[in-house]
């Protein structure tokens, strides 16, 4: 099997007293695209910024490309790619002087440059407004552009933190076809993100991270198949809900939460219970179904399960595990809508 293009272990990273990072491992392999979930503060961005040799672990190494990203920093930097939050693009320049202006500071040649910057636009469906400045750029455009600006070396490595946030839906998908070509040309990607359907669409693998550590990871379908199936019962009149919610526990064993002023969701448990049995049972109760439907869980309720717990009794909860000493806590988890 061939060594991860990216692969971290045992990152620790203090910053004061909060232990930001606590052992973190991850390993992804080329070609693939790593989707990173995390509640704020549970170390995301730390991680990224060591990756990308923005800061030095305090414990633990890290290699890009086999390159060690301390020691061999400016190798590293030459074959990786990031693109943050926020876009990183001069808006007093048109889009195709932002492009020759990231070409320039990498020290490429002038002809070099100005061939690489049209080939992105053309390739990115910028083209048309290389010329415009880009402050008259929607958000979409503009997150595309800073997108486009970190390929201008062609790396094998991609970071991509949180990208997306704040776009709507079209500008989002246009991200997400940029990403797919990149992988299908061989680019590894990795990606955090907030919107956990991002991550359910783009993601060959995933890896939960809470309190500075990795606690779960496999492929989308893998973490959901860890809490199983779910009966989803949607009853005509919702006076019936807690004679409805009786008839599910009796039948599953678990307990059934509301999820609508007349809806209900409970695990599947073991699978024995079929969607005809819990129609045949409710019907023999005296309660009218609108909907009964067996389903998958969403990625949401995977990791609103492994995030849902106490801070570990050696863990800050004071400050958010991402900012400097003395910086407030933001919420544990955003909203994932």
């Amino acid at each position: 099997m061939a060594d991860p293009i990216i692969l971290a272990e045992g990152l620790h990273k203090h910053f004061g007293e909060v232990h930001a990072l606590r052992g973190l491992d991850l390993a992804v392999p080329a070609g693939t695209v790593c989707g990173v979930l995390g509640p704020n503060g549970a170390g995301k961005t730390t991680a990224v910024n060591i990756l990308a040799t923005l800061m030095d672990p305090d414990a633990g190494h890290a290699r890009i490309a086999g390159l060690d990203v301390v020691r061999e920093a400016d190798r590293v930097r030459s074959v990786i790619g990031l693109a943050g939050q926020f876009a990183a693009v001069d808006e007093k320049l048109t889009g195709r002087g932002n492009l020759r202006m990231f070409g320039r500071l990498y020290h490429l040649p002038r002809r070099q440059v100005h061939q690489r910057a049209d080939e992105l636009l053309e390739r990115f469906g910028l083209m048309e407004a290389a010329d415009r400045q880009v402050r008259g750029y929607s958000g979409g455009m503009r997150r595309r552009l800073d997108l486009v600006a970190s390929l201008i070396l062609r790396p094998q490595v991609l970071f991509l933190d949180e990208p997306t946030t704040g776009l709507d839906p079209r500008s989002r998908g246009e991200i997400w076809d940029c990403v797919r070509e990149l992988v299908a040309e061989g680019t590894t990607v990795l990606l955090t993100t907030q919107y956990l359907d991002e991550a359910d669409q783009l993601a060959d693998d995933i890896a939960v991270v809470d309190y500075g550590r990795v606690i779960a990871d496999g492929t989308p379908d893998q973490l959901k198949s860890t809490i199983g199936n779910r009966f989803d019962v949607v009853v005509e009149d919702p006076a019936l809900l807690p004679q409805a919610s009786a008839v599910l526990h009796r039948l599953t064993g678990a307990e059934p939460t509301g999820t609508g002023e007349n809806s209900l969701s409970v695990p599947s448990a073991d699978g024995t219970v079929r969607v005809s049995a819990l129609v045949r049972e409710l019907d023999r109760a005296g309660i009218e179904v609108a909907d009964v439907s067996l389903r998958r869980p969403t990625l949401d309720e995977v990791f609103l399960r492994l995030t849902d717990r106490s801070a570990p009794a050696d863990t800050d909860t004071e400050t958010d595990g991402d900012a400097p000493a003395g910086a407030r806590a933001d919420d544990r988890v955003k909203d994932h809508a």
